[in-house]
């Protein structure tokens, strides 16, 4: 099986300006949770009966994103990159402003109410499936001010080490023994997120201690206060712990509670997007990560479903991915699949199983 180019029609060398507008148009998607998140938060306090049909903008993604069409049309490689940077930017600005206005929304109303479950379902799968893929996305440019602003949505989830970890530890490591990222053939939903969690951050605290000259080095050496991880973990419980003190109770449980939830989301897609897949003496091909045909997916979450180009030019931004047709396929799109690997654990492995089985990859291979 070859692993050396994705296959599909190509993309046409130029397009007009109106074709320009219809692509980057489709990314507009992305905005539709952000957007709605905030109208929430805008227009609270609600009683509970208006509140909870908020709700439906959630069951309406994974409704959508199950009944997607397909698109595995190839990327137009002339695009201008700044109409599709703009979008990342604004994505920023919304996370940080929903973040804000959920704690505040909490402190001024109270913890006890309808609202706060709904906006924190709203808020938290928000700063999973937008904060987290935005600054994934970020964090993958070569820019520092991008990278920095991706760094800085991860700590809206005290989750500030992944930068650290997802790219030099992931990337390095996918699909090997080594790599807590990696789901291994039959490991459930829950079993992985024990051992990943907290794997992952001690894979980035000895990457960044190796880097500072000593893998082994003491909590308490001085070094340490060079580590890109200690800044991390520094700003984001500052952050966290001055929600508590200006905020109160209330306000600093909801933050956290909302960053569990975008975790539990993140580390969700990590299970799925490598699940039962290895490689030993290779470098990573195209058939080492899980991809979806999701048109919904693939607009929605800024392109993070083509992940096996991803993996294959870490760099390309999110616009240039290119549909890959040796990679196995997920049963659904992320919003669908995710679900499903939550609820509907053994179906999902039931379903991811026998599509390794029919590739002949992982447990199959060879």
């Amino acid at each position: 099986m070859t692993t050396t180019a994705a296959t599909a029609p190509p993309a046409p060398a130029r397009v007009l300006l109106p074709e320009r507008a219809r692509i980057w148009a489709w990314h507009l998607l992305c905005f539709v949770l952000p957007l709605a998140t905030l109208a929430f938060l805008l227009t609270a306090p609600h009683s509970a009966g208006l509140a909870l049909p908020w709700l439906l903008v959630l069951v309406g993604s994974v409704v959508a994103d199950v009944s997607s069409a397909p698109e595995r049309r190839q990327p137009v490689q002339t695009l201008p990159g700044w109409p599709f940077d703009s979008v990342l930017y604004a994505l920023v600005a919304l996370q940080v402003a929903n973040v804000a206005l959920g704690v505040r929304m909490i402190a001024q109303q109270g913890f006890w109410r309808a609202d706060t479950l709904v906006a924190w379902l709203l808020v938290g799968v928000n700063s999973g499936y937008s904060g987290i893929v935005v600054a994934h996305e970020l964090i993958h440019r070569a820019e520092r001010h991008r990278q920095l602003l991706g760094r800085l949505l991860l700590c809206t989830v005290l989750y500030e080490h992944f930068f650290t970890e997802h790219l030099r530890g992931h990337h390095a490591r996918v699909g090997t023994p080594d790599d807590p990222a990696t789901a291994r053939f039959g490991e459930t939903n829950v079993a992985f997120l024990r051992r990943t969690v907290p794997a992952q951050l001690r894979s980035a605290w000895r990457l960044e201690a190796k880097r500072l000259g000593d893998e082994r080095m003491r909590w308490w050496d001085s070094r340490l206060l060079r580590s890109r991880v200690v800044h991390g973990l520094a700003v984001e419980w500052s952050a966290a712990l001055a929600i508590l003190v200006v905020l109160g109770p209330g306000a600093f449980a909801f933050y956290l509670l909302q960053a569990g939830l975008a975790v539990r989301l993140l580390e969700t897609v990590n299970y799925l997007e490598h699940w039962g897949l290895t490689r030993a003496g290779r470098r990573v091909g195209l058939v080492d990560s899980w991809d979806t045909d999701s048109r919904f997916t693939l607009y929605t979450l800024v392109g993070l479903s083509r992940h096996a180009d991803h993996h294959a030019h870490a760099a390309r931004p999110y616009q240039q991915l290119r549909f890959v047709a040796e990679s196995p396929k997920l049963p659904f799109g992320y919003f669908g699949t995710v679900v499903l690997a939550i609820f509907r654990n053994d179906r999902f492995r039931a379903l991811m199983t026998a599509e390794l089985r029919r590739r002949r990859l992982g447990p199959f291979a060879g």
